[in-house]
Order: C-alpha cells, then structure tokens, then sequence
C-alpha cells in the first residue's frame, strides 16, 4: 500500500456509505485513479453509487487536448456514464449547466492539482462549487497531494481586478494547498455557500513532494508529464506571457525555453553567473513540433534542477525573462493574442496578476524578491485555518 491513502482511496475502503445508493456527479480527469489505478468512477460504481454524469475540466477527461483548445464530450460516454466537457468555445462554457446538477444528490470533486495558481482545476472547482450551492446539491472533495509540497510558497497574491480563468484566488503563485483546502479556502471567502466537506488523505505531511508518496504520477494535462514539470512550473508558466517558446511541442516542457535569435551560449553563462540557488542552465537547441515557433530552431537554454528545497521558479523565470528582453530585444516580445478568454488586460498581466509585480517585470527590475517575500508571510497566517495537515 502507498504511504499516503489519496481522499479517493479513502473513500472506497473505509467511507463508502457516503456514496452508496446516491445519485452523484463527478468532476475527474484521467489522473483520478487509486493506488490500484481504477478511475474514480469505476471505483464509484464499484462500492455502489449511481453515477450520473461525469464533467472534465480544460483538456477533457482524457487530459489530452492542448491549453485552451475546445473541448467537446458531446454524446460521448465513458463506461457507460455521459460524459461533459467544461471547456468550451467561450467563458459560460466553464460553469456546468444547470441541469447537469438538477438531479443529483451529490457532487465529488476528484481532480490532481500541481499546486500553482495558473492551473486551471481549482477555478473549475470553484465555478463547479457555486452552481451546487445554487442547486442544493452537496459537494465532497476527495483530497489529493499538492505535488511540489505544502509548505513552501512563491510570489505575490493575485488582485481581484485581475481575476481570470487562470487565477481566481487571491493566492500567491505557488500556493502550497491541496486541492481540499483550497475548496475551503474558496467556499469561506468566495461566499459560495456550498455544503462542503473534504474527504481527507492520510499519511501526507506538508514537507512531502509527491515522488515521497508511493502513488502512482498520472499526467494531469499534456504539458506536465513528470513531478520535474511540476516543479518548474510555477516560473515557467509565466512563460506563456512572452513570445518565447516554453518548450510545448518537445518532451520537456516549461524545462526547455528560447526562440530564434537568443545565443544559448551566453544565456547560460549570464543565467550561470548569477549563482541561483538549486539550479543550472544548460545551453540547449530544440524545435517545436506545435504552437511558438512550430518547427523553427529555438536556442536557449534547459533549467535543471539541482536542489529542490533551493529552487525557487517565479524567481528564476523572472530573471530569465528579464535576461533575454534586455540582451535579445528582437527575439522577445509580450503575447498580445486572446489568452484564456480574455484579450485586455494582456496575458502577462493575468499571470502576474499585481500591478508592483507588473511594473517590476515591465521596467525590467530585478529587486522582486522582497516584494514575494512580503506577499509570501501575509498568505502564510491568512491560509492558516484551512488548512488539513500538520
């Protein structure tokens, strides 16, 4: 047995009466299995619940369609049950229609977040959450591990005036949360009013990366493949602000970064001297098969991780974007295409999501991190009541 029990597998081995016999609604992607790797809804129907309909977040339930692709499960089925797709064509397309709830007596939540605020699983759960509440449908959250660990965390807290699909929380970058906690978090200071409980893991401690765990990794959408994506991605997602290639289209993503025209060369070196904690950059040459850059040579550089407990991503991509704009002006640029629905303020703004940051990155100033470390201790007390372990 894995030394830490997910919410899921709780659930079927010890808290089954909570569904058996009910009409529920499942919110799951393909990363929802148990340590014996059945999904979620197997193992639903397996102790007895009556599986109405299943609803997947952006990349569908099999994770397979690529960021901010429409995703259609129109008349499709997954073993049996009709399946939903959250992600559509426009914004009212992330809630779940009224009448997906109607019915039910029980909506669970069970979705593998990578613990960054970007990652779009928690807002589904929040938008999910709220029309339950509406509906009078009770909702249970099957906790899963925050992957790159509970404890530490990056960046500044996102501003309400740039709340969008890829940040609707005022939380930091990296919010050091399980999913579980963030639906108490969300369902306190969003008012959602939703009847709310968290099936909790056991054996998770807040220091714990998920290679610690025994559980089986599941890629919870196309471009993060490994706990090594997930550790970088908190930085590397700014990426997708800038018309550099984030690797997306090669087997490394978020690692891998340049364009055509940066000398990967003296971008190691200038990255190298700087002497960042728990991190190397490797020059490196790649070419995307999809997306920025799609079959062009992009030179650049590998971020490799040297020291995990060291790394800190925000701090690091930062630098290498500020880096790359000042010594390669004409092979970088700011992303001005709609960017998850939204196309003023600009997709870099969203990310960053504090108007000191965005100075900071705009004007190319490098004295961010006090500004994360203010940011950072402020969350740390106002996180303190939601959360579930020690």
């Amino acid at each position: 047995m894995s030394a830490v029990q997910t919410g899921l597998d709780r659930l079927i081995h010890q808290e089954a009466s909570r569904v058996r016999g009910k009409r529920v609604v499942l919110l799951a992607h393909q990363a929802s299995i148990s340590s014996r790797f059945r999904h979620a809804a197997d193992e639903l129907q397996g102790v007895g619940a009556d599986l109405l309909r299943i609803l997947a977040p952006e990349h569908g339930l099999y994770s397979s369609a690529q960021d901010m692709e429409e995703v259609s499960h129109e008349g499709q089925r997954f073993h049996g049950v009709p399946l939903f797709s959250l992600y559509g064509d426009h914004f009212e397309s992330l809630w779940p229609k009224p009448e997906w709830l109607a019915d039910a007596e029980l909506l669970v939540v069970d979705l593998q977040d990578v613990g960054t605020r970007f990652y779009t699983y928690a807002t589904t759960m929040i938008f999910c959450m709220e029309q339950a509440a509406k509906a009078g449908v009770p909702v249970l959250v099957l906790d899963r591990p925050n992957p790159i660990n509970g404890l530490d965390l990056e960046g500044t807290i996102l501003q309400k005036s740039y709340r969008s699909f890829v940040g609707w929380l005022e939380l930091p970058i990296r919010h050091g949360l399980t999913l579980g906690e963030l639906a108490l978090l969300a369902n306190e200071e969003e008012h959602l009013g939703a009847t709310l409980e968290v099936l909790s893991m056991e054996g998770w401690t807040r220091s714990m990366w998920f290679d610690e765990t025994g559980l089986p990794w599941v890629q919870p959408s196309p471009n993060m493949p490994t706990l090594d994506t997930a550790t970088v991605y908190p930085g590397g997602c700014l990426l997708e602000g800038t018309t550099l290639s984030e690797g997306r289209g090669t087997t490394r993503p978020f690692e891998l970064l340049g364009a055509p025209g940066v000398e990967d060369q003296t971008l190691a070196e200038i990255m190298n001297a700087r002497q960042i904690p728990g991190v190397t950059f490797r020059p490196t040459g790649f070419t995307p098969m999809f997306q920025k850059h799609q079959a062009k040579l992009c030179l650049g550089v590998q971020v490799h991780v040297t020291d995990r407990r060291l790394f800190r991503s925000v701090h690091v991509y930062l630098e290498l974007i500020r880096q790359i704009s000042k010594n390669w002006p004409d092979a970088f640029g700011w992303r001005t295409e709609t960017y998850e629905f939204v196309s003023d303020p600009k997709a870099m703004d969203l990310l960053l999501a504090h108007e000191e940051l965005i100075r900071f990155v705009m004007n190319g100033q490098d004295d961010y991190l006090d500004l994360d470390i203010d940011e950072t201790t402020r969350f740390a007390t106002r996180r303190k009541p939601y959360l579930l372990y020690d």
